[in-house]
């Protein structure tokens, strides 16, 4: 019998709308019901849980037009660690911006480049608009319509690697 597939989310979430994202994209792979989900905070997510994972989503806010330090810290100890070992295995992106969320999207893009993994979806960007200090900071609520977004996800990916097709 074949080891099941395992998909692998690194996060980080200040104000819970990340959170909220990556709760719905592990619901979203639970539905296959073959593939392991295994949601990690950054703080806590290393090499080897890279190593061990067969596709991977990384999820953070938009800090000052940037993934988070949280997340950046999580790949600056991991990059050298796995570089070379993950060649070609498939990730997607998830980014809860207050503007646009593009520049965090590009840095893991970049960093994903250099691990040689491949895109396999679109990043699911979810804009709140917080701009004042008050609303930035404020506990964020994803609705309905992006969460199902997030779902789509994590199911895609899930039935992705079930099936083999990447």
């Amino acid at each position: 019998m074949p080891t099941p597939k395992t998909l692998l989310i690194v996060y980080h979430s200040m104000t819970g709308g990340t959170r909220q994202m990556v709760e719905a994209a592990r619901e979203g792979a639970a539905l296959d019901g073959t593939v392991a989900v295994r949601l990690l905070h950054a703080a806590h997510a290393g090499p080897d849980d890279v190593l061990g994972a067969d596709g991977l989503v990384f999820a953070t806010p938009e800090n000052l037009a940037s993934m988070s330090g949280q997340l950046k810290d999580f790949f600056d100890r991991s990059y050298y660690a796995v570089l070379d070992q993950v060649n070609g295995r498939p990730y997607a992106t998830l980014v809860c911006a207050g503007s646009d969320g593009h520049g965090a999207v590009r840095q893991i893009e970049r960093i994903a480049t250099g691990w040689r993994l491949r895109a396999v979806a679109e990043p699911v960007i979810v804009c709140t608009h917080a701009q004042t200090k008050e609303a930035i900071l404020a506990p964020k609520h994803i609705g309905a319509e992006d969460l199902e977004r997030c779902r789509a996800l994590g199911e895609a990916m899930a039935t992705g690697l079930a099936l083999g097709v990447f």
